[in-house]
């Protein structure tokens, strides 16, 4: 297997990032499988395993502790994120100083380790100051707890402000950014990806099967089954047109894996694999058939003229459904901000 640099920290991991939100309460409840599956992925040569405080309210961080310390963790590239709200505390949330803090020695705790490799900020907080939340991160970082960090589903500006907040007032800076990316949800390329590369960030790609639509489970006449519908039902719901055209979509994606000897998820995962900016897609499976079905992926390259074709089904730039990007400015999310007060 050949390992890719993240980003320009030097550290090698595998193209597929091993993701553990469905360990737990959200996916597989069983303990000993999510471990079970877990070492599967380590011993196929998987080096990479991102967390969150978030899923399962703390069970996944809890699974994946219990897996690391059945394995030399030094040779686990470990990330984990902070933001979700986690209890009824209202300040038990969000990117300020005073959770971040308290945040990290739990993750810390649940994980069973003394250090993170990758703290990530799961979500930018428009309430507060990204100097406040970069200054926090950088005191983990001198204090041993972390040893880098980085951002999630951040739009291309306030990665770029992240960037010149970091240099001017003398902190860390984000060193990686994990945003949503598939064949479904194209509209990254057209500049936070771009960013990442000007900047020198490795991407860790979340949902490199669009929640499940190009894992072949979904497409025309089949029944979606997926566990996700409940939670997300605005990704499923075929009275949005962009889910419409969803199905359609996996359609011809089908028939162009079929053509080239693929399945749909090895199309998928290869598509986000030959992006020039992303390091590791990230994958999230439930079982261990999931798991299974998504490894050869660490080997797959795919040729020009099956990208060519991807791009004329779904144009470069380009989210079909576009609630399916994971975060809603509030300047578009609540009116009031768009709307001149009398």
């Amino acid at each position: 297997m050949e390992y890719r640099t993240l980003g320009r920290t030097g550290i090698k991991v595998s193209p597929l990032c091993l993701g553990a939100m469905m360990f737990g309460a959200w996916g597989t409840q069983d303990h000993d499988e999510s471990i079970r599956i877990i070492h599967a992925a380590l011993d196929a040569g998987i080096n990479f395993v991102d967390t969150a405080d978030v899923y399962s309210f703390g069970e996944s961080e809890e699974i994946v502790g219990k897996a690391l310390a059945k394995t030399k963790r030094h040779r686990v590239v470990l990330a984990t994120k902070v933001h979700g709200q986690m209890g009824q505390d209202p300040n038990a949330q969000g990117n300020s100083r005073r959770w971040i803090m308290a945040a990290c020695d739990n993750s810390l705790r649940r994980l069973g380790t003394d250090y993170i490799d990758l703290y990530q900020i799961h979500r930018p907080s428009p309430e507060t100051d990204i100097d406040d939340t970069l200054g926090a991160l950088t005191d983990l970082v001198r204090a041993g707890k972390i040893r880098y960090f980085g951002s999630s589903t951040f739009p291309a500006h306030e990665i770029v402000e992240a960037q010149w907040v970091a240099e001017r007032r003398a902190r860390e800076r984000f060193v990686t950014e994990q945003p949503p990316y598939s064949v479904l949800v194209r509209g990254i390329e057209k500049d936070v990806l771009p960013m990442c590369q000007k900047y020198g960030m490795g991407v860790l790609s979340w949902s490199p099967l669009a929640g499940g639509w190009l894992s072949g489970a979904f497409g025309p006449g089949k029944v979606n089954t997926s566990r996700r519908s409940a939670m997300l039902p605005h990704h499923y719901d075929m009275e949005v047109p962009g889910n419409r055209q969803k199905i359609e979509a996996v359609g011809a994606l089908t028939k162009v894996a079929d053509e080239a000897g693929l399945s749909l998820i090895q199309l998928a995962l290869g598509f986000v694999l030959e992006h020039p900016a992303v390091t590791s897609p990230i994958i999230g499976p439930r079982t261990m058939e999931h798991l299974e079905s998504q490894l050869p992926a660490l080997e797959l390259r795919l040729g020009p003229d099956v990208l060519d074709r991807i791009d004329e089904i779904v144009p470069p730039g380009i989210d079909l459904n576009e609630t399916d990007v994971g975060w809603v400015p509030a300047a578009i999310a609540d009116k009031g901000l768009r709307r001149r007060t009398r």
